[in-house]
């Protein structure tokens, strides 16, 4: 199957390849997304530029030449403007143009996403965003084009929207697209359709009764057209206005429908890389065939300029001469000194990885995915002759390979877990090792390359070091699984094994007793270890004495040149290094193990060398500064620095030499144990080196590379049932329509939504820069424009927790105390008047002083003040704080200080400082509201399961005072967690592990649904990627938890559009009865202490 398998793909690509000019000679390319309709015009994006084209079809007319996106396009009523979403000056903003041309009109100053939406029929611009929110939710936003005045639509949930011609009645799609790339999606964050007209007291849902999608809402002649999945892909369907009469459409399949757009009963729509036009009353659909009349300037070649940008691999040659650098898929080698720098792999569309120096230094071996299966290659390090392919069974993804020394071996593991030896002559491999418990790592070779020393984790899950006998095929442990043990490194003699192991475990935190219950906090875990492989040897560590025969002292106490190791010459020793054969004993190896005399750090990445051991030392900081360190391999000697802050080192491998990674450059110097006599000597000359690569060929690799690690790292090996080879076949024909980064990126997540799994997110890449970020100030209120006032009106402060004044508003700070009502009349001396909106004058002025000019509520006079603008993620976050004040300030209002609020907005380092800082003030209240709406996720949700499955057991009593419990503040009240439909990942798991757990009851709607867990480890060659769903959750009873549905809270209350606009919070109220309900009913009074003896 393996061989079917890469002669299919060998033959897919070669043929898109021999294909590739005959699609430029037609003029078929061209990859069409966002369109919009008016009458017989269509506007759509392509090449991240505005087009216009004929409903018919033919030749398009660019509109927009911008390095950046111009998307989401939709016409105004009478068709002669153009809204559309863009990012001239780094946020994506909302501009508006002439449809005959002209320079675009700014119309919002957000300073965060803003998505055109529509026009209403009175001629505002819609818009989606989340600036106006607090609890972070997009919604609808009205701009005039004229005045630049805003009006939030009053719903507290609304991403897309259609009005009646009557302007009324709004038709809208009232949760935003969830962001991971899946298809199918029937999670609590489901986009449905709902409706809201004038004099409604609510909002009503017309699609909920379907539990996937439902969205894009077009109005026309009393039916509402829509997109949904609802017979397994994304189609068009129609429904009268109360939801009833449903018809389908279209009936599309392997392709959905993306962004539709209506005009005079025909809509217009992105199907794969094409547009399509439905026809309502004809009944008729058909593809609108584009002509771009344009030179596809971003598929031209492209010359990268930053190479270590994209660096994926370091070797040093065996004598330290020249040094192998995998960048972008492509190897090259450079001299250390002066030489030729030699680009050494060639061929568009084919990336290499891992590259790694011969022993004899006269080729390099890489893994390569030329036949579409990464194979390994012998690649000449001259670069004039082409690579030879070793390996032909490619069937997953493989990690870098390890060359033995003598040039006959590559060890290498796999993403199945397994551990593999390639012989390089035969070109065959065999399997040596196969773990259930994570993957092997750190693999080294025994100088006489007849051992292999490697890590694998234990049942316990401690890594352990095992060697394995090349010749016998015999595994054995040398470090027990009491411990994690790691990094070995041989000796180069072959007496000894070096390695890494955390056995230092002293506190920083003497006792569990004082603020916040301090938990112990092991610094400095990691110690060096020297294991003897041979019985009665002498470690290098140890002090002479009378005992050591190899001291090289005479009687007399002084030094023997005929016995000193410096007295041999260069040749002697190369010839002993050849003689090397290792012996190990087996028989009570683990017993034979000694500390090095280092003191104990966070250590990574020994080495050996004849004369001294190197390690890389992790400083306890925010930075975490990495510091290469070395210490000499005899007795009474001292760590030196070498080199500190560093990205990564390799030691060459003759022992000589060492290859330094620090910041943008490349060093390399003696392996002498010290700091190089001048960094800068050292310094490797990079200068002038960038290099072309192709887009097209460069994309279509990304492409197979992408479809290739969905295949090797989803969770599933059978990847949900899907035919993965027929989606890679269906989708990939499509790769050369691709004109720009972003439409790959849409491709990928056409294709990689095929396996039906959230926490697959496609994003990044090396796209095409724009003009350079101007970023905006915010001052942290809202406020609008009043000539009358001469000036903008202060419509609100945004508040937060008066305890953190670091994190208030700019406006509300002491000695500044702008209130509501306020007006601003100039920033900087410049008239807030003279500008189309005050923000334009606080561009680029985030972290800045300006100068206000202000008057406030009643006063005749204005006042001066001196502001520090914030940036706007801050201001989102002051928004966001505003909320998660207000609700704590109600939880004490409601509960009259029996109930105490802790909301956790994510699950990860900075929200254990949210636990911190909300928990510890309220343990002792008889109800707790724990509210993760709106978590992002993270990772710690086993840690706060943790505190709250605490439980007391006993009371102190003190001779005075009150008594207190043991299990230090441990909760003893009534627990209630609050969800949501944004409540996503390890927001999910904490929710279910809290109900399973019996620890309380989830009020709120069901949650996002996504909870088979990743990591970003499979970058692409650009650095973007498309990651994989890697880790299923199951519970007890064999089911697999959360994963495409949700956590159903136990008591659903939802947060109605307006009326959560208009500031009610029903679930919190719900959390809050429901508690003092329990609290009624159970009160949990400390126990009295009983009485004294007498």
């Amino acid at each position: 199957m393996t061989n079917r398998l890469t002669g299919w793909c060998t033959g897919l690509l070669g043929l898109l390849i021999a294909t590739t000019a005959s699609v430029e000679a037609a003029g078929t390319r061209g990859y069409f997304r966002y369109p919009a309709i008016h009458d017989r015009v269509v506007a759509f994006t392509a090449e991240g530029d505005l087009w216009t084209v004929a409903l018919a079809g033919g030749r398009a007319v660019r509109l927009t030449t911008h390095l950046e996106q111009e998307t989401r396009a939709r016409f105004s009523s009478d068709g002669q403007q153009i809204a559309f979403s863009a990012g001239y000056e780094g946020p994506r903003e909302v501009y508006v143009m002439p449809l005959a041309g002209g320079r675009p009109k700014r119309l919002t100053y957000d300073g965060e996403s803003s998505r055109v939406v529509g026009w209403t029929p009175d001629g505002r611009v819609v818009y989606s965003t989340r600036h106006y929110s607090t609890l972070p939710n997009t919604q609808l936003v009205l701009v005039d084009p004229g005045s630049l005045a805003t009006r939030p639509v009053p719903l507290h949930q609304a991403s897309q929207g259609d009005w009646t011609p009557d302007g009324r009645t709004l038709f809208f799609t009232r949760l935003a697209k969830q962001g991971s790339s899946t298809k199918r999606y029937q999670g609590g964050t489901a986009e449905n359709i709902w409706r809201f007209a004038d004099g409604d007291k609510e909002a009503v849902s017309l699609t909920g009764d379907y539990a996937g999608t439902s969205r894009d809402p077009m109005v026309w002649k009393d039916r509402v057209y829509f997109s949904s999945d609802r017979d397994g892909t994304m189609n068009l369907w129609g429904m009268d206005p109360d939801g009833g009469n449903l018809t389908q459409l279209t009936r599309h399949r392997g392709f959905d429908v993306l962004s539709p757009a209506l005009s005079n009963g025909r809509i217009v729509y992105q199907l794969g890389a094409d547009l399509h036009v439905h026809d309502i009353g004809q009944r008729t659909d058909r593809r609108i065939p584009i002509t771009l009349p344009s030179d596809f300037e971003q598929t031209r070649e492209k010359w990268i300029e930053k190479p270590l940008k994209f660096l994926t691999a370091l070797d040093l040659s065996a004598n330290g001469d020249r040094v192998a650098i995998t960048s972008r898929g492509n190897v090259f080698v450079v001299p250390t000194k002066s030489g030729r720098r030699i680009h050494i792999t060639h061929g568009p569309g084919i990336r290499f990885r891992g590259a790694r120096f011969a022993p004899d230094g006269k080729s390099l071996l890489a893994l390569s995915d030329a036949t579409g299966e990464f194979e390994f290659y012998q690649v000449p390090a001259d670069g004039l002759a082409k690579p030879r392919q070793l390996s032909r069974d490619g069937k997953v993804f493989r990690y870098f390979p390890v060359r033995s020394p003598d040039g006959r071996w590559v060890a290498y593991r796999d993403k199945n877990y397994e551990l593999w030896l390639l012989e390089i002559a035969s070109g065959k491999s065999r399997r040596i090792g196969r773990s259930e418990n994570y993957n092997f790592s750190d693999l080294s070779w025994a100088p006489d390359s007849r051992w292999l020393a490697y890590v694998v984790a234990d049942e316990n899950s401690n890594d352990r070091i095992h060697v394995y006998n090349v010749e016998r095929k015999t595994h054995t442990p040398v470090t027990s699984d009491r411990y994690d043990s790691y990094s070995p490194t041989w000796s180069p003699d072959g007496r000894f094994l070096y390695f890494l192991s955390d056995r230092h475990l002293e506190s920083l935190v003497s006792s569990p007793w004082g603020a916040r219950q301090p938990e112990p906090f092991f610094d400095r875990t990691t110690q060096v270890f020297e294991l003897s492989l041979r019985k009665k040897q002498r470690s290098p560590f140890r002090p002479g004495d009378e005992t050591d025969t190899k001291s090289g002292k005479k009687k007399g106490g002084k030094t023997s040149k005929k016995n000193s190791s410096s007295s041999k010459t260069s040749a002697q020793k190369q010839a002993a290094a050849k003689k090397v054969e290792v012996t190990i004993d087996v028989d009570a190896i683990q017993s034979r193990i000694s500390l090095v005399p280092i003191d104990p750090g966070n250590y990574s990445a020994l080495a050996a060398t004849e004369k001294h051991l190197y390690f890389v030392s992790r400083a306890t900081t925010k930075k975490r500064t990495r510091t290469l360190k070395a210490i000499r391999r005899t007795h009474d000697q001292k760590v030196t620095t070498v080199v500190s802050d560093i990205t990564s080192y390799r030691v060459s491998g003759n022992g000589t030499k060492i290859l330094v990674h620090k910041s943008d450059d490349l060093h390399v110097f003696d392996a002498s144990g010290t700091p190089p006599k001048s960094l800068t000597r050292s310094k490797i000359d990079l200068g002038g080196w960038r290099f072309a690569v192709d887009p097209t060929s460069e994309w279509r690799q990304m492409f197979v590379d992408a479809w290739r690690l969905e295949r090797d790292y989803f969770y599933d090996p059978g990847l949900h049932g899907v035919d993965w080879k027929e989606v890679l076949a269906r989708h990939l024909p499509l790769v050369d329509r691709v004109t720009d980064r972003a439409e790959l990126n849409d491709l990928i997540e056409q294709m990689v939504g095929e396996l039906q799994a959230l926490h697959i997110y496609v994003r990044g890449g090396d796209h095409r820069d724009g003009s350079p970020a101007v970023t905006l100030g915010q001052l942290g209120g809202l406020l609008h424009r009043d000539a009358a006032k001469q000036g903008y009106v202060v419509d609100h402060v945004y508040q937060s927790d008066p305890d953190l004044p670091s994190r208030r508003s700019p406006l509300s700070l002491p000695g500044v105390e702008i209130e509501a009502g306020a007006v601003i009349e100039s920033i900087n001396g410049v008239s807030t008047l003279s500008v189309n909106h005050i923000n334009s004058l606080l561009r680029n002025q985030s972290g800045r002083k300006v100068l206000l000019s202000v008057l406030d509520p009643g006063a005749k006079t204005s006042r001066q003040v001196v502001v520090t603008p914030i940036s706007s993620s801050r201001a989102a976050d002051l928004r966001y704080d505003q909320w998660e004040y207000t609700r704590r300030l109600a939880v004490e209002k409601s509960g009259k200080g029996r109930l105490g609020y802790l909301h956790l907005r994510a699950m990860g380092k900075a929200n254990m400082a949210e636990w911190a800082r909300h928990y510890y003030p309220v343990f002792h209240r008889q109800g707790l509201i724990i509210d993760v709406r709106h978590n992002r996720g993270g990772n710690i949700d086993s840690w706060i399961l943790e505190k709250l499955l605490r439980k007391a057991w006993f009371y102190w009593k003190p001779r005075v005072g009150k008594p207190y419990w043991n299990m230090q503040y441990a909760f003893r009240g009534h627990l209630v967690v609050l969800c949501n439909e944004k409540t996503a990942s390890d927001g999910e798991a904490f929710t279910e592990g809290f109900r399973r757990l019996g620890l309380g009851k989830a009020i709120g709607t069901r949650t996002w649904g996504g909870e088979i867990w990743l990591s970003i480890n499979n970058r692409l060659v650009d650095r973007g990627f498309a990651s994989a769903a890697q880790t299923g959750v199951y519970g007890p009873e064999r089911k697999w938890l959360i994963e495409g549905h949700g956590v159903d809270p136990d008591i659903v209350v939802d947060n109605l559009p307006h009326a959560t606009y208009q500031g009610n919070d029903a679930q919190l109220d719900a959390a809050v009865k429901h508690l003092l309900e329990r609290i009624k009913n159970d009160p949990r009074p400390v126990p009295k202490p009983p009485k004294y003896r007498r």
